[in-house]
């Protein structure tokens, strides 16, 4: 019996215990799926315990009264948790940051010596690569969460180095993996609508 069925949204510890216990195999499912389409560097077991904290608020937060299924809150919970978790992590390998700290500091010498901001041509030049070259770091470091790259605009002095570098926030693994998720989700919502429904 699902203890919500009793019309109060409060669990006692052991009733809660159970729901999260019951659960379990969601997550584990939910963080191998996602797990799938992720970097090997990346651990499972890491998603995992994630997963869980989103099951645990899902159980704390839900409300039967709103109409959702607590499995259905639950996914969209733990979901959300690994996702969130992703964003935080350095997906970048040692050259990667190695490569955009050395752009970073290129790109500083030749503002101070140029006086103005250097082109593509002039940062190749100062790290010794041909622009080719230099275009394919920018490639190898594309969704590089390059942080002191983001100078604000208040920064005296500060600049704008993320014209550098290639790609946006919406070509970083998590944003490409959110949007395959919601491509899923939908897809399944609409396979479960009555066909006319579908074809309006």
């Amino acid at each position: 019996m699902n203890p919500y069925d009793s019309g109060t949204a409060t669990l006692s510890a052991e009733e809660r215990e159970k729901l999260i216990l019951e659960h379990l195999p969601q997550v584990r499912l939910i963080a191998r799926r996602i797990h799938e389409r992720l970097p090997g560097s990346v651990n499972l077991e890491d998603l995992i315990s994630t997963g869980i904290l989103g099951l645990i608020s899902a159980i704390d937060r839900y409300r039967p009264d709103q109409g959702v299924k607590l499995k259905t809150y639950a996914e969209y919970k733990i979901r959300g948790a690994i996702l969130d978790s992703l964003r935080g992590l350095d997906w970048a390998p040692r050259q990667q940051r190695r490569r955009s700290k050395q752009i970073e500091q290129a790109v500083a010498v030749l503002e101070q010596r140029l006086k103005r901001a250097p082109t593509e041509e002039e940062i190749a030049a100062e790290l010794g690569l041909s622009l080719e070259e230099y275009q394919e770091w920018l490639s190898d470091i594309r969704g590089l969460n390059l942080g002191s790259l983001d100078a604000s605009a208040g920064d005296e002095g500060g600049r704008d180095l993320l014209r550098f570098v290639a790609g946006s926030e919406e070509d970083w693994p998590s944003r490409q993996l959110e949007r395959k998720e919601l491509h899923r989700l939908l897809k399944t919502a609409i396979s479960r609508m009555p066909y006319m429904e579908r074809t309006v």
